[in-house]
């Protein structure tokens, strides 16, 4: 049976176009770097963001915490946004594999004021910790995109203080979309940047770490640290030269269907949303004036073969993806409408 399944983009499936570039890669071994076509991904997806090198991570978060491990030393903070991917999402790693303090900032919307970021950096005090990092992100977990005269403020500020800047960036081609930019340009206000080459770019597994040849060689050898040097990993690469050069380019796609999702919601009395935050492939709504139990809606709606995450902090959230057509929002929506007609 096929499900529609609304739960992330992590869900997405590799196209077949990966599969068959997959089961013909050119391989050898990467730790000894003469994996061709690996590093033929790593050199596209170096000149992509605007880097002098990349690597490749199985990871998000593996790339995230690679970035505070090789930016930092043992006993610094770093200051993030306090609802944050590296804050909420990664088990504490910047604590327990950098031993880093971290200093969390309540955002507007999640997206950091460039003057909170001044005023939480150290002071050179021997009571406090070294400030070692500033980490953003865009686009954000709430599915908004932050400014890039933002990013280039708190970019300003880091390099004022002599201070790195690195940006979670899982969803950067879904930020560049929507704003209208190139992902590079989104990347000149960082040194390092992480994005992910699955989640709406569809690859089956796979993140790629970015920044200065300087940076990358330290953090590789981190990665070997953390047991991620991979052996014949071109036939990974394969599917991620093609999330880059294709999948990237339909991005808009989703968001349009977003956008379509977000309004057809509205015609069910009692959902409320905001569209205006329909920014990417994300829509949050709130069912609390339908009456109806946000889990049992969850239960329903898989007895109809449609895969979607409960409530949380009040909202729900649906996400559109490559493998989520308009036609499925029309029979999704039309199933929620009998589900709840049903109380």
């Amino acid at each position: 049976m096929r499900y529609i399944d609304f739960r992330s983009d992590t869900v997405t499936m590799p196209t077949k176009e990966m599969r068959m570039a997959m089961s013909e890669a050119l391989v050898g071994d990467d730790v000894y770097g003469d994996d061709p076509t690996m590093n033929e991904l790593q050199e596209l997806a170096a000149r992509t963001v605007g880097k002098e090198a990349a690597i490749f991570v199985t990871s998000g978060t593996m790339g995230n915490q690679l970035s505070v491990m090789t930016h930092t030393n043992r006993g610094e903070e770093i200051i993030v946004e306090q609802d944050c991917h590296i804050v909420q999402h990664e088990v504490g790693a910047a604590a327990v594999l950098s031993g880093v303090n971290i200093k969390a900032i309540k955002g507007e919307n999640s997206i950091m004021n460039p003057s909170d970021v001044r005023k939480a950096i150290r002071e050179d005090d021997i009571h406090y910790p070294k400030t070692g990092l500033i980490c953003i992100e865009n686009a954000l977990s709430n599915g908004l995109v932050v400014p890039l005269n933002i990013m280039k403020e708190i970019y300003t500020i880091a390099k004022h203080h002599d201070l790195p800047v690195h940006l979670d960036g899982a969803r950067v081609f879904n930020a560049a979309t929507y704003l209208g930019v190139t992902v590079e340009e989104i990347c000149e206000s960082t040194d390092s940047v992480t994005f992910c080459l699955s989640k709406g770019l569809c690859a089956p597994i796979g993140s790629i770490l970015a920044g200065s040849k300087v940076f990358i060689e330290k953090a590789k050898k981190n990665r070997k640290l953390l047991g991620g040097g991979l052996r014949q990993s071109g036939i990974l690469a394969a599917a991620g030269i093609l999330a880059i050069n294709d999948m990237s380019k339909r991005l808009h796609i989703d968001h349009e269907n977003a956008r379509y999702l977000a309004k057809r919601l509205t015609e069910i009395e009692g959902i409320k949303l905001d569209i205006s935050k329909v920014q990417i492939n994300m829509v949050f709504f709130n069912i609390t004036e339908t009456g109806f139990d946000p889990n049992l809606l969850v239960k329903k709606l898989f007895e109809k073969g449609i895969k979607s995450n409960g409530e949380e902090n009040g909202l729900m959230r649906f996400v559109t993806n490559n493998d989520v057509s308009k036609g499925d929002i029309d029979f999704t929506i039309n199933c929620m409408k009998e589900i709840m007609n049903e109380i």
